[in-house]
């Protein structure tokens, strides 16, 4: 899934690999899907401050282009990170390219939730973190 999805880009760039990118504008954006569905790409429209329409655990990968800062003055970045947690199947990974200030935030977020980074960069003013969601579970003490 492509969390902001502007033209289609990142599926665009997927489509010799055999896998289903859904591209989702959100409300919030100019409307893009019209060029979205031209590239004969699949598309929603979406407010990250709701709830996806998706069944638990549904993506393998979810990517986030400069999303958080863009909502983060209208949602709770808590609860949007809640739902990618919802979204996303165990061992799946989230990619996030943001602005350089919120690439740390975006780190202890996924961090507190056991996932693994595998990358947090940053450098100028853009940066990126691509995390894996584990398997924890709470130990059994008995």
């Amino acid at each position: 899934m492509d969390m902001r999805a502007v033209y289609g880009g990142f599926a665009a760039a997927l489509s010799s690999l055999p896998v289903w990118v859904m591209n989702v504008v959100p409300s919030d954006a100019p409307d893009t899907l019209p060029v979205i569905f031209d590239r004969g790409l699949f598309g929603i429209y979406h407010d990250w401050c709701e709830s996806f329409s998706s069944y638990p655990r549904t993506y393998d990968l979810l990517h986030a282009d400069h999303l958080f800062s863009k909502i983060k003055k209208r949602c709770n970045i808590k609860a949007v990170i809640a739902e990618v947690d919802r979204l996303l199947r165990p061992s799946g990974w989230v990619i996030v390219r943001e602005k350089s200030e919120f690439i740390g935030e975006m780190q202890n977020y996924f961090e507190s939730l056991r996932w693994e980074v595998k990358m947090a960069f940053s450098e100028g003013t853009e940066g990126l973190v691509v995390v894996q969601k584990t398997k924890w579970r709470p130990a059994t003490s008995f």
